[in-house]
């Protein structure tokens, strides 16, 4: 098993690497074509949509990779069914998005027509559930493929969008055309390794849904206290400060591909450990949160003595006001790459429900701290608040609220080097 997962994240870290080379590039050009003001609507219609993201998905995301290695036989059915009620609640979340616009920002044309535009990628997001039966399979060389293959395609389109001068409306839509191609390529692929059909069932989407409820309001506080900066940007400041703080955040995630790759690979093992082997269901996770810990550390140290020349090589001199919101943004990955890994833990622990009260302090602790700190130091405050509010989320709540506490003690004991040293061997070996 250890293997076969070293194999899995290898082939989604390879394919994302170059995935995420097309990415700078194009999205360096890109931003320097839009400029601060441009890029910064592009941004505000991605953080507006990814408000609607957790309520398309209903929670079936975080809970359906463990129910397709768990319930091996009902694989069809899951599958059909979650893409059934996503895709319905996707149409309502568009509607819901477009509306919202339209009154936050009346009579602002280029902002509704982007937003609307923008929006449709929450269709074809619905439909890449697919890729989570590959997840539970193992199989993440073809969702890696397929991805990078996407990126490809909609690279070039973007570059010719860049040549003939398009305007913002045709960037709105390069997003949604991405999902499209994973969707459709991930069915077919679906179909040719003969999974299980696909079917709808009533009474497995009512089941599904009281295992996921949960997630539908954590993850959509995990929205609010990841893109709510941005929202109050352009909305308390400008266009040109969303720009700068965007291309800032962009930076600082630019190697989140890794750690989700790393957290993607290991769930089948650590759900499938947690079922029959306790012991090495810590041992697994203790050392996720070592390789995440240290990884992500080293990458906050790294950027923060090169900020500078990052924001300078990748988006131009017009963007380096974009460096000290940088050096400052960037240690929030740390505490944000953890919580990812505890929201592994509490799964397997069937203690879940507990993430509708740390992500909902942390929500609120967000928006508080935000509507402060913006008007007093602008985008630094915006970066201020996002770091404070992952240590209180992601680490102090987790030494309050007792019953998610062995978690905290897992992720200390993390900290030990000789964990990281007993993992890396133990990869190799692998």
């Amino acid at each position: 098993m250890k293997n076969k997962v070293v194999k899995n994240a290898s082939w989604i870290i390879v394919c994302r690497i170059a995935q995420s080379a097309l990415t700078l590039l194009v999205g360096m050009l890109t931003a320097r074509y839009l400029g601060p003001s441009n890029y910064g609507l592009i941004n505000y219609a991605t953080s507006l949509v990814s408000f609607f993201v957790p309520i398309m998905y209903l929670g079936l995301n975080s809970v359906l990779t463990q129910e397709l290695v768990t319930r091996k036989e009902r694989t069809g059915v899951l599958l059909g069914t979650s893409i059934t009620m996503s895709l319905m609640s996707a149409v309502l979340c568009m509607i819901g998005s477009v509306s919202f616009v339209m009154i936050a920002n009346r009579g602002e044309t280029d902002t509704i027509i982007v937003c609307l535009l923008y929006s449709t990628i929450l269709i074809f997001q619905a439909v890449d559930l697919i890729q989570y039966w590959f997840q539970a399979k193992l199989l993440s060389k073809y969702t890696s493929l397929v991805m990078l293959f996407a990126y490809f395609l909609v690279s070039i389109y973007k570059i010719w969008l860049l040549i003939t001068q398009k305007s913002i409306y045709w960037f709105a839509v390069s997003n949604a055309l991405d999902y499209f191609i994973i969707a459709v390529a991930l069915l077919i692929i679906y179909k040719r390794l003969k999974g299980p059909k696909i079917s709808v069932s009533f009474s497995e989407g009512k089941r599904l849904l009281s295992r996921s409820k949960f997630y539908i309001i954590t993850n959509l506080m995990v929205v609010v206290f990841s893109q709510t900066d941005r929202l109050m940007l352009k909305l308390m400041l400008s266009d040109e400060a969303t720009g700068y703080y965007s291309a800032a955040v962009t930076c600082s995630a630019i190697t989140s591909f890794i750690f989700s790759a790393i957290v993607d690979s290991a769930r089948p093992s650590i759900y499938a450990n947690a079922e029959t082997n306790y012991e090495e269901f810590e041992k697994g996770m203790t050392r996720l949160y070592s390789i995440v810990i240290y990884l992500s550390l080293l990458q906050s140290l790294v950027m923060t003595f090169a900020s500078d020349l990052i924001i300078q090589i990748l988006y131009g001199g017009e963007y380096m006001q974009a460096s000290p919101v940088l050096r400052l943004v960037v240690w929030y990955t740390t505490f944000s790459y953890t919580g990812l890994v505890r929201g592994v833990w509490l799964l397997a622990e069937e203690k879940q429900k507990y993430l509708v009260v740390t992500n909902l302090l942390g929500a609120v602790a967000n928006v508080a701290l935000n509507f402060i700190l913006i008007p007093v130091i602008g985008t630094m405050g915006a970066a201020l608040a996002s770091l404070i509010t992952q240590i209180f989320s992601n680490f102090i709540l987790g030494f309050i609220i007792k019953p998610i506490r062995r978690s905290n003690t897992l992720m200390i004991r993390a900290l030990n080097p000789k964990v990281l040293v007993d993992t890396l061997k133990s990869l190799k070996k692998g």
